[in-house]
């Protein structure tokens, strides 16, 4: 008859318990970490003033990326140098059509009451073409959702430059960059 307070060697051995899981989960709780620090940085933290060392050329334009959102630029702010030539690569990221203007305070003022004014009457209504007076300097790209271009641009020798989408609401809901013109 054998003792119940006897144990055989092979049941004094602890069971394997592999340790792969808590490594898998400590592995995945770090990339998770890396992930929200990621989605934190695309999600419009500022973005760190870049090193421009050589503004760019009318023959070497700097690329400049700009995502537009629901209702955000991103990066904001974007820094430019005055009289460089940029390449600005611009993609509507968001679910709706999305207005980027660029340019000072009067350009702004112009198609702020430009796109108010082309504001369909009603649900369903076709709107009236936008347009500003011709002697204004700066830049306007109208995107559909998901859509991308490229264009070459002039930063103008001026005070400051905004960044704004006139269309209906999107300024108000937030959409608005900021533009630091920097020194190389």
């Amino acid at each position: 008859m054998s003792d119940p307070d006897q144990s055989t060697a092979a049941s004094r051995q602890r069971p394997a318990v592999s340790r792969a899981p808590v490594l898998v989960l400590l592995l995945g709780l770090g990339l998770a970490g890396g992930l929200v620090v990621l989605g934190a940085t695309l999600a419009g933290a500022p973005a760190p003033t870049p090193d421009i060392r050589r503004p760019g050329t009318a023959n070497e334009p700097r690329s400049v990326n700009v995502i537009m959102r629901d209702y955000r630029f991103d990066p904001t702010p974007i820094y430019f140098v005055p009289g460089e030539t940029i390449q600005l690569n611009v993609v509507n990221g968001g679910l709706v059509e999305h207005e980027l203007v660029l340019g000072d305070a009067a350009l702004q003022r112009a198609w702020s009451q430009a796109d108010a004014a082309a504001t369909p009457p009603g649900p369903f209504a076709t709107a009236p073409p936008a347009s500003v007076a011709p002697g204004l300097a700066g830049l306007r790209l109208v995107l559909a959702s998901g859509a991308a271009i490229t264009v070459d641009y002039v930063v103008p020798a001026t005070e400051s430059l905004e960044m704004v989408c006139h269309l209906p609401g999107h300024a108000e809901r937030g959409m608005v960059g900021q533009v630091r013109l920097a020194t190389p």
